[in-house]
C-alpha cells in the first residue's frame, strides 16, 4: 500500500493506493496551523485509511519552501509554526516507511503532467492560484531540476507599487492575484465575489503578465492552471487569461493554456507519480 499526502495552507488531503493507476481512498480536513496538532491529526487519519495495513512508501507535497534535503520547511507565510520543524522525521515515524516530500505546487504540477491536463506534452508549466500562487516546470514527466525550487508567485509584476499601493508591499504576482490577497483587498472571501465583478477581469490581466514571463523564460509546450481561483466558482476566466496573454506576447507564440483537470486530487496523483519514479 502506498500513502499519498497533499498538505496545503487551507486543506490537507491523504490517500492510499495499491498501484500506480489510481487513488483508491482519500480523506480531506482543515490543515492545523500548529505543527504538533497536525501530526496528531495526520496520525489519526493514516490509521483510519490503512486499517493496520503495511505502508510500502509515502510521498506528497507540502506548502512552503523546503530545505535542501527536503526534511523541513524553511520559509512559509501561512503555516508559520511548521517552519524549522522535523517534518520528514515525523512523517517517517507516522508511516514507518520511506517518505518523499516536495513542494505542494510542484507535486500538483507533476500530477497534472502525468495524469491530468498536461498528459502528452513534453514541457508543462504548471501554476496554481489559490490561497497563494505557486507552480513548477515539468519536463519529460518529471519535476525539472532546480537549486531552490520554483516560486512563480514571487515574481514582481507591480514594479512601482501603483496597482494596489495599500495592499501590495513588494508588488509580486501572489500579492496581486492570490485568494488571500483578494480577500484582504475586497474585505470578503473570493467565493463571495460575484463573477460579474470587474475584479475577475483585472486578475486575468495581472496573471497574464506572469504567464508572459513563464512563456519567455520556461518555453513550455503547454501551460496548465489549477487552484480554486482558476477552477473554482467564481473564478478567473481562462478565456480572459488566454486573450490577455496572447496580447502581451505579441509576435511570440502563446502555448495552449488549459485548466487543470484533476481538481483537488492533483497533489495526490503527483505523490503517486513521485513514488512510481523512485521505486
Amino acid at each position: 500500500m502506498y500513502l499519498l499526502f497533499d498538505i496545503g495552507g487551507t486543506k490537507t488531503r491523504i490517500a492510499v493506493a495499491s498501484g500506480f493507476e489510481k487513488i483508491e481512498q482519500k480523506v480531506s480536513f482543515e490543515t492545523p496551523h500548529i505543527f504538533e496538532d497536525a501530526c496528531v491529526r495526520i496520525t489519526e487519519e493514516v490509521d483510519r485509511l490503512t486499517q493496520g495495513a503495511t505502508i510500502t512508501a509515502a510521498a506528497g507535497g507540502v506548502r512552503g519552501m523546503l530545505s535542501g534535503d527536503h526534511s523541513k520547511i524553511i520559509h512559509e507565510s501561512v503555516l508559520i509554526d511548521w517552519v524549522g520543524k522535523p517534518l520528514h522525521a515525523r512523517l517517517r515515524g507516522i508511516v514507518n516507511a520511506p517518505v518523499y516530500i516536495e513542494n505542494d505546487a510542484a507535486v500538483a504540477g507533476l500530477g497534472e503532467a502525468r495524469y491530468g491536463a498536461g498528459t502528452g506534452y513534453k514541457i508543462v508549466a504548471y501554476h496554481t492560484v489559490s490561497t497563494g500562487v505557486g507552480g513548477a516546470r515539468i519536463v519529460d514527466r518529471q519535476i525539472d531540476s532546480s537549486h531552490g525550487g520554483f516560486e512563480p508567485g514571487k515574481q514582481i509584476i507591480d514594479v512601482d507599487h501603483t496597482i494596489y499601493p495599500k495592499f501590495s508591499e513588494r508588488g509580486t504576482l501572489e500579492e496581486l492575484i492570490s485568494g488571500e490577497a483578494l480577500e484582504k483587498r475586497m474585505g470578503k472571501k473570493p467565493y463571495d465575489i460575484a463573477q460579474s465583478d470587474h475584479v475577475w477581469t483585472e486578475l486575468a490581466l495581472y496573471l497574464a503578465h506572469g504567464l508572459k514571463n513563464t512563456t519567455v523564460y520556461w518555453s513550455p509546450d503547454v501551460i496548465v492552471l489549477g487552484g480554486s481561483m482558476i477552477v473554482g466558482d467564481p473564478r478567473i476566466l481562462r478565456a480572459d487569461i488566454t486573450a490577455y496573454t496572447q496580447m502581451l506576447l505579441g509576435d511570440i507564440e502563446c502555448p495552449p493554456i488549459l485548466d487543470a483537470s484533476l481538481e483537488d486530487q492533483a497533489g495526490l496523483y503527483g505523490g503517486l507519480a513521485l513514488l512510481e519514479e523512485v521505486l
